[in-house]
């Protein structure tokens, strides 16, 4: 327990009192936000915001979590350090498409193809640790079976070594690439995405804590619905670091924004998120938990096959769907709050879920 406050203080107070140095600094280096002409014009007084904040979240996580560790005295676990890994790796793809926007002036960085195979790289890295990793009772960071709030039964591995161990891969890329294509998608206004990501990572400090204390070989009562997870709690310790540097971050990233967390952000939160859902066996939970990410990445899916179909039709005034409302005359700071709302609704109906199961399960 007193790693994972340690850890959410510390990181909280890194974005909290640090981040304006790194205004500072990315105005210096002209690190400014390019905003699309076809976009809404109230979001043109943003040009030239500095941007790449998703730095400051990363390096305040991570310092975060190290000092609660050491405060505690302990190690770091294989799963932490896999959140950090794809956390890191996924902000270093974000980071790379960022300096190309702000270095040529256009809202173009990375090609499509580009950031799969940068979300690849990650994810057979992430891969390979998590299923080679085991403890002293043979638990290893991730499952190979597909887990709805823990592992369901349903092993990728009955197909064969070969087979099976291209089919985890694969769910593995799945899982980080569209979630991280999720909160990626979801930044467009100041303070949404970095918001969602508070409460859905949060979410997750509180399912590594509860995993924790009812871990098996820990509990006497309920041996029945005992969870067999690598290193709950301190899943639960990198989750709060990485809530509090968020939590720290939007102080300076609510409307008028004074930094923008930019891809570096919010596909390292992606990263994030998906990690601590692989590791912790709740992936399909995920999408409820991550629930303002699916519906948002579903707007812009569904406005392009749409468009597609019907040659030139249009659901939504503008896509993703924060810019629908904006369109229709919403001002930015309703939006965001409202989204906030939704968002919160579907991380606690996945906290809830959550809990009933284990009462049920």
């Amino acid at each position: 327990m007193r790693a994972l406050l340690a850890a959410g203080a510390i990181s909280l107070a890194f974005t909290l009192f640090l981040t304006p140095a790194f205004i500072w600094l990315f105005r210096k280096w002209k690190w400014g936000q390019f905003i699309r002409e076809d976009g809404p014009k109230t979001h043109h007084i943003k040009r030239g915001t500095p941007t790449m904040g998703g730095v400051v979240i990363i390096f305040a996580s991570v310092i975060g979590y190290f000092t609660g560790k050491l405060i505690n005295g302990e190690t770091p676990s294989i799963s932490a350090l896999l959140v950090i890994l794809a956390m890191v790796g996924l902000g270093i793809v974000g980071f790379i498409d960022d300096f190309i926007k702000t270095h040529k002036q256009r809202s173009l960085g990375l090609g499509g193809w580009a950031k799969i195979a940068g979300q690849a790289v990650v994810a057979v890295a992430f891969a390979f640790f998590a299923f080679g990793s085991p403890n002293e009772r043979g638990v290893t960071p991730a499952s190979t079976q597909i887990s709805v709030i823990r592992d369901t039964g349903f092993d990728l591995m009955m197909f064969g070594s070969v087979v099976g161990s291209i089919l985890l891969v694969l769910w593995i890329f799945l899982l980080i690439s569209a979630t991280s294509n999720g909160v990626n998608i979801t930044d467009g206004l100041d303070g949404l995405a970095i918001g969602a990501s508070i409460m859905a990572i949060g979410a997750y400090a509180v399912i590594g804590f509860w995993q924790f204390n009812q871990a098996c070989g820990r509990v006497i009562e309920n041996v029945a619905s005992c969870y067999e997870i690598r290193d709950p709690l301190d899943l639960a310790v990198i989750a709060a670091a990485i809530t509090g540097a968020g939590i720290g971050f939007l102080w300076w990233n609510t409307t008028p924004a004074q930094i923008i967390m930019g891809d570096t952000g919010s596909m390292s939160l992606g990263g994030a998120l998906a990690a601590l859902a692989i590791l912790s066996r709740t992936e399909i939970l995920l999408v409820l938990v991550g629930g303002l990410f699916v519906i948002v990445t579903g707007s812009v899916i569904l406005q392009r096959a749409y468009f597609k179909i019907t040659k030139g039709k249009r659901i939504f005034l503008m896509s993703p769907l924060h810019h629908h409302f904006e369109l229709k005359g919403w001002a930015e700071i309703t939006v965001v709050v409202r989204f906030w709302i939704i968002a919160g609704l579907s991380v606690l109906s996945g906290i809830g879920l959550f809990y009933l199961e284990w009462i049920y399960g």
